[in-house]
Protein backbone atom coordinates (compact mmCIF):
# COMPACT_ATOMS: atom_id res chain seq x y z
CA UNK A 1 0.00 0.00 0.00
CA UNK A 2 1.21 3.43 -1.03
CA UNK A 3 2.75 5.14 2.15
CA UNK A 4 0.74 8.30 3.68
CA UNK A 5 2.71 11.55 4.50
CA UNK A 6 0.75 14.18 6.40
CA UNK A 7 3.30 17.60 5.47
CA UNK A 8 2.63 20.73 7.77
CA UNK A 9 4.27 23.70 5.86
CA UNK A 10 4.82 26.31 8.63
CA UNK A 11 2.75 29.27 8.32
CA UNK A 12 5.95 31.70 9.52
CA UNK A 13 8.10 34.33 7.04
CA UNK A 14 10.71 32.27 5.25
CA UNK A 15 9.15 28.48 4.26
CA UNK A 16 9.19 28.77 0.70
CA UNK A 17 6.03 27.00 0.18
CA UNK A 18 6.82 26.89 -4.25
CA UNK A 19 9.85 24.23 -3.00
CA UNK A 20 7.46 22.59 -1.18
CA UNK A 21 4.81 22.36 -3.40
CA UNK A 22 7.33 21.20 -6.50
CA UNK A 23 8.75 18.57 -4.15
CA UNK A 24 5.27 17.23 -3.59
CA UNK A 25 4.96 16.78 -7.17
CA UNK A 26 7.98 14.50 -7.20
CA UNK A 27 7.18 12.70 -4.35
CA UNK A 28 3.09 11.89 -5.87
CA UNK A 29 4.71 10.78 -9.08
CA UNK A 30 6.84 8.21 -6.60
CA UNK A 31 3.67 6.77 -5.18
CA UNK A 32 3.23 8.39 -2.10
CA UNK A 33 -0.10 9.83 -0.84
CA UNK A 34 -0.17 13.25 0.59
CA UNK A 35 -1.91 15.53 2.59
CA UNK A 36 -0.86 19.23 3.44
CA UNK A 37 -1.70 21.39 6.70
CA UNK A 38 -0.89 25.19 6.41
CA UNK A 39 -0.30 27.87 8.96
CA UNK A 40 -0.65 31.38 7.97
CA UNK A 41 0.43 33.18 11.06
CA UNK A 42 2.36 35.82 8.95
CA UNK A 43 -0.52 36.62 6.33
CA UNK A 44 -2.84 37.05 9.57
CA UNK A 45 -0.88 39.50 11.46
CA UNK A 46 0.41 41.40 8.64
CA UNK A 47 -3.79 41.84 7.18
CA UNK A 48 -4.96 42.26 10.63
CA UNK A 49 -1.92 45.14 11.14
CA UNK A 50 -3.46 46.78 7.67
CA UNK A 51 -7.03 45.83 8.60
CA UNK A 52 -6.13 47.92 12.10
CA UNK A 53 -6.60 44.78 14.56
CA UNK A 54 -2.95 43.89 15.19
CA UNK A 55 -2.40 40.37 17.04
CA UNK A 56 -2.28 39.99 20.34
CA UNK A 57 -0.22 36.93 21.72
CA UNK A 58 -0.75 35.06 25.19
CA UNK A 59 1.53 32.90 26.84
CA UNK A 60 -0.42 30.04 29.20
CA UNK A 61 1.25 29.49 32.52
CA UNK A 62 2.53 26.28 31.06
CA UNK A 63 4.39 28.55 28.68
CA UNK A 64 2.77 27.74 25.37
CA UNK A 65 2.40 30.87 23.40
CA UNK A 66 -0.50 31.70 20.72
CA UNK A 67 -2.83 34.00 19.05
CA UNK A 68 -5.50 35.28 21.03
CA UNK A 69 -8.85 35.22 19.18
CA UNK A 70 -11.94 36.90 19.76
CA UNK A 71 -14.42 37.23 17.22
CA UNK A 72 -12.71 40.23 15.17
CA UNK A 73 -9.39 38.35 15.04
CA UNK A 74 -10.91 35.46 14.18
CA UNK A 75 -12.48 36.77 10.86
CA UNK A 76 -9.06 38.46 10.33
CA UNK A 77 -7.89 34.84 10.59
CA UNK A 78 -10.67 33.06 8.15
CA UNK A 79 -9.63 35.64 5.40
CA UNK A 80 -5.97 35.17 5.79
CA UNK A 81 -5.41 31.43 6.47
CA UNK A 82 -8.63 30.01 4.81
CA UNK A 83 -8.73 32.72 2.26
CA UNK A 84 -5.95 33.43 1.07
CA UNK A 85 -3.08 31.44 1.90
CA UNK A 86 -5.10 28.38 1.66
CA UNK A 87 -6.13 29.63 -2.01
CA UNK A 88 -2.71 30.62 -3.29
CA UNK A 89 -1.39 27.18 -2.09
CA UNK A 90 -3.98 25.15 -4.03
CA UNK A 91 -3.49 27.19 -6.99
CA UNK A 92 0.08 26.86 -6.96
CA UNK A 93 -0.56 23.29 -7.11
CA UNK A 94 -3.07 23.11 -9.57
CA UNK A 95 -0.47 25.00 -11.78
CA UNK A 96 1.78 22.00 -11.09
CA UNK A 97 -0.74 19.90 -12.74
CA UNK A 98 -1.80 18.91 -9.31
CA UNK A 99 -5.29 18.09 -8.60
CA UNK A 100 -5.36 19.77 -4.97
CA UNK A 101 -8.42 20.13 -3.22
CA UNK A 102 -8.13 23.28 -0.81
CA UNK A 103 -10.65 22.59 2.31
CA UNK A 104 -10.77 23.70 5.93
CA UNK A 105 -11.45 21.37 9.52
CA UNK A 106 -15.08 23.36 8.92
CA UNK A 107 -15.61 21.89 5.84
CA UNK A 108 -17.66 18.48 6.11
CA UNK A 109 -16.91 18.62 9.69
CA UNK A 110 -13.34 17.76 8.69
CA UNK A 111 -11.96 18.75 12.23
CA UNK A 112 -14.52 19.35 15.09
CA UNK A 113 -12.71 20.72 18.33
CA UNK A 114 -13.77 22.14 21.50
CA UNK A 115 -13.91 25.85 22.20
CA UNK A 116 -11.67 26.77 24.93
CA UNK A 117 -14.41 28.27 26.97
CA UNK A 118 -11.98 30.17 29.42
CA UNK A 119 -8.35 30.23 29.17
CA UNK A 120 -5.34 31.55 31.21
CA UNK A 121 -2.76 33.87 30.69
CA UNK A 122 0.17 35.20 32.01
CA UNK A 123 0.72 38.74 31.98
CA UNK A 124 3.56 40.48 33.81
CA UNK A 125 3.61 37.90 36.17
CA UNK A 126 -0.68 37.38 36.83
CA UNK A 127 -2.46 35.13 35.82
CA UNK A 128 -5.54 36.75 33.72
CA UNK A 129 -8.62 34.64 32.85
CA UNK A 130 -9.83 35.25 28.73
CA UNK A 131 -13.43 34.19 28.55
CA UNK A 132 -13.83 35.57 24.96
CA UNK A 133 -11.78 33.46 23.18
CA UNK A 134 -12.04 31.34 19.46
CA UNK A 135 -9.53 28.91 19.72
CA UNK A 136 -10.10 25.16 20.12
CA UNK A 137 -8.64 21.51 20.47
CA UNK A 138 -9.49 19.38 18.21
CA UNK A 139 -11.20 16.00 19.29
CA UNK A 140 -12.40 14.35 16.46
CA UNK A 141 -10.84 13.87 12.71
CA UNK A 142 -13.24 13.12 9.53
CA UNK A 143 -10.92 10.23 8.32
CA UNK A 144 -13.35 9.03 5.93
CA UNK A 145 -13.85 12.62 4.79
CA UNK A 146 -10.04 12.59 3.57
CA UNK A 147 -9.83 9.03 2.63
CA UNK A 148 -12.78 9.65 -0.14
CA UNK A 149 -10.40 12.65 -1.29
CA UNK A 150 -7.05 10.90 -1.48
CA UNK A 151 -8.95 8.05 -2.92
CA UNK A 152 -10.52 10.36 -5.72
CA UNK A 153 -7.17 11.27 -6.46
CA UNK A 154 -7.21 14.71 -5.14
CA UNK A 155 -4.43 15.88 -2.50
CA UNK A 156 -6.10 17.79 0.21
CA UNK A 157 -4.93 20.90 1.74
CA UNK A 158 -5.77 22.08 5.02
CA UNK A 159 -6.30 25.07 6.91
CA UNK A 160 -6.16 25.06 10.43
CA UNK A 161 -9.63 26.11 11.26
CA UNK A 162 -12.62 23.29 13.01
CA UNK A 163 -15.41 23.70 13.61
CA UNK A 164 -17.18 23.10 17.41
CA UNK A 165 -20.19 21.36 18.39
CA UNK A 166 -22.19 24.19 18.23
CA UNK A 167 -21.25 25.24 14.76
CA UNK A 168 -18.56 27.92 15.79
CA UNK A 169 -15.89 28.47 13.47
CA UNK A 170 -12.45 28.13 15.98
CA UNK A 171 -8.58 28.81 15.45
CA UNK A 172 -6.55 25.64 16.33
CA UNK A 173 -2.86 25.52 16.16
CA UNK A 174 -1.63 23.86 12.84
CA UNK A 175 0.93 21.77 14.55
CA UNK A 176 -1.19 19.65 16.47
CA UNK A 177 -3.91 19.88 13.75
CA UNK A 178 -1.65 18.25 11.56
CA UNK A 179 -0.94 15.64 14.68
CA UNK A 180 -4.58 14.82 14.69
CA UNK A 181 -4.87 14.88 10.84
CA UNK A 182 -1.99 11.88 10.72
CA UNK A 183 -3.05 9.76 13.70
CA UNK A 184 -6.54 9.60 11.96
CA UNK A 185 -4.94 8.71 8.79
CA UNK A 186 -2.28 6.02 10.92
CA UNK A 187 0.13 7.68 8.60
CA UNK A 188 3.89 6.54 7.81
CA UNK A 189 5.39 9.90 8.51
CA UNK A 190 4.36 13.01 9.72
CA UNK A 191 6.78 16.14 8.76
CA UNK A 192 6.83 19.44 10.31
CA UNK A 193 8.89 22.10 8.12
CA UNK A 194 9.88 25.06 9.60
CA UNK A 195 12.09 27.87 9.63
CA UNK A 196 14.75 26.47 11.43
CA UNK A 197 17.12 23.41 10.51
CA UNK A 198 15.45 20.95 13.29
CA UNK A 199 14.83 21.39 17.21
CA UNK A 200 17.98 22.87 18.86
CA UNK A 201 19.85 22.04 22.34
CA UNK A 202 20.86 25.48 22.51
CA UNK A 203 18.76 27.86 20.00
CA UNK A 204 19.02 29.68 17.97
CA UNK A 205 22.66 27.98 17.23
CA UNK A 206 21.96 25.52 14.27
CA UNK A 207 25.30 23.76 15.18
CA UNK A 208 22.71 21.99 18.01
CA UNK A 209 20.44 20.53 16.13
CA UNK A 210 19.36 17.61 17.81
CA UNK A 211 19.32 14.71 15.16
CA UNK A 212 16.97 11.73 16.51
CA UNK A 213 14.50 12.17 19.58
CA UNK A 214 12.89 8.90 21.43
CA UNK A 215 9.84 9.08 22.88
CA UNK A 216 10.86 8.40 26.60
CA UNK A 217 13.02 11.83 25.78
CA UNK A 218 10.14 14.14 24.68
CA UNK A 219 9.63 15.73 28.19
CA UNK A 220 13.01 16.58 28.03
CA UNK A 221 12.75 17.78 24.33
CA UNK A 222 9.75 19.85 25.34
CA UNK A 223 11.58 21.52 28.33
CA UNK A 224 14.16 22.22 25.86
CA UNK A 225 12.19 23.99 23.29
CA UNK A 226 11.89 27.83 22.77
CA UNK A 227 8.68 29.64 21.58
CA UNK A 228 6.37 27.71 18.77
CA UNK A 229 8.98 25.00 18.46
CA UNK A 230 6.91 23.92 22.14
CA UNK A 231 3.95 23.03 19.96
CA UNK A 232 5.62 21.07 17.32
CA UNK A 233 7.10 18.72 20.26
CA UNK A 234 4.01 18.29 21.82
CA UNK A 235 1.80 17.86 18.43
CA UNK A 236 4.45 14.92 17.76
CA UNK A 237 4.46 13.52 21.04
CA UNK A 238 0.85 13.44 20.32
CA UNK A 239 1.05 11.52 16.91
CA UNK A 240 3.23 8.97 17.90
CA UNK A 241 0.73 8.19 20.22
CA UNK A 242 -1.88 8.28 18.02
CA UNK A 243 -0.08 5.39 15.86
CA UNK A 244 2.27 7.60 13.68
CA UNK A 245 5.31 5.97 12.65
CA UNK A 246 7.32 9.03 12.79
CA UNK A 247 7.76 12.88 13.02
CA UNK A 248 10.36 15.01 11.94
CA UNK A 249 10.97 18.65 12.04
CA UNK A 250 12.92 20.10 9.29
CA UNK A 251 13.64 23.32 7.37
CA UNK A 252 10.98 24.50 5.06
CA UNK A 253 13.33 26.84 3.62
CA UNK A 254 15.62 25.18 1.08
CA UNK A 255 15.27 23.29 -1.80
CA UNK A 256 13.65 19.35 -1.94
CA UNK A 257 12.75 20.17 1.77
CA UNK A 258 10.40 16.95 2.02
CA UNK A 259 12.99 15.10 0.19
CA UNK A 260 15.54 16.17 2.44
CA UNK A 261 13.70 15.27 5.74
CA UNK A 262 12.75 11.97 4.50
CA UNK A 263 16.75 11.35 3.39
CA UNK A 264 17.86 12.54 7.14
CA UNK A 265 17.67 16.04 7.77
CA UNK A 266 16.31 17.88 10.98
CA UNK A 267 14.98 15.96 13.68
CA UNK A 268 13.62 12.97 13.99
CA UNK A 269 11.65 12.02 16.51
CA UNK A 270 10.53 8.29 16.53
Amino acid sequence: MAKTLVIKLGGTEGVDFSAICADAVELLSQGYRLVLVHGGSAEATSLGEALGTPPRFITSPSGYTSRYTDRSTLEVFLMAVNGKVNSLLTEQLHGLGVCAFGLSGMDGRLMVAARKEVIQSVEAGKRRLIRDDYTGKIEQVNAGLLEMLLGAGYLPVIAPVAVSPKGEALNVDADRAAAMIASALKADTLILLTAVTGLMEKFPDESTVIKHVSPLQLPAALDMAQGRMKKKVLGAGEALQGGVGRVIIADGRVQQPVTRALGGSGTLIQ
